[in-house]
């Protein structure tokens, strides 16, 4: 019996965040949902306590899997500082160049659930700063003054080339994310401390 469930909220899971990604977070119900999942509302409703339940599930498995990702690309960027920001770049610049990349599910998300305190809403802001964190530990890395204030620039360039791929596609203004990051890590680190 405990299999049977976990199959079904696998597959409520499964549809959801597929449905979730691709159409967005408020145009799909919850009978729209178990319909895809072959399952019923009860099913539902017994492995996630409410659709709000679901999406915050659906965001923090987005965000482990991200953070994976941009991990194993640190670790593969080598000790070199600089090397780890360019892999960085890299990475989400082939994330936004992919056929089937629909924007970023956090930032998605942000966008439709603007409401403070809202499960998905946190998962979503933890994510994000996650990030920051993460990239912000790499500039620290580097000599240079104001490492935040890089982090913050490259943290624009990523979330902008998201952004403006929603308008126009992989060959817009996030074709030259690369560049611009390169650009502005070099200038970075030409002014920096005597």
């Amino acid at each position: 019996m405990t299999g049977l469930k976990k199959t079904a909220a696998t597959r409520v899971f499964e549809a959801a965040r597929d449905l979730f990604y691709h159409r967005g977070i408020r145009a799909v119900g919850v009978d729209e949902i178990v319909c895809k999942a072959g399952v019923t509302k009860p099913s539902l409703y017994r492995a996630f306590a409410s659709k709000d339940d679901l999406i915050a599930a659906c965001l923090e498995e987005s965000g482990r899997e991200s953070r994976a990702a941009l991990e194993s690309v640190l670790e593969e960027g080598g000790e070199n500082p600089h090397d780890k920001l360019r892999a960085m770049m890299r990475h989400f610049a082939r994330k936004i160049a992919a056929p089937d990349f629909r924007g970023c599910p956090m930032s998605n998300t942000a966008v439709e659930i603007p409401e403070p305190g809202h499960p998905g809403r946190t998962v979503l802001e933890n994510c994000k700063a996650d990030m920051r964190a993460m990239i912000a530990a790499v500039t620290r890395q580097l000599d240079i003054d104001d490492p935040e204030e890089l982090a913050d620039g490259l943290m624009l360039i990523i979330e902008g080339g998201m952004a403006t791929h929603h308008i126009f596609g992989s060959q817009g203004p996030c074709a030259t994310m690369v560049a611009a990051s390169d650009a502005l890590i070099d200038a970075y680190l030409a002014k920096r401390p005597a």
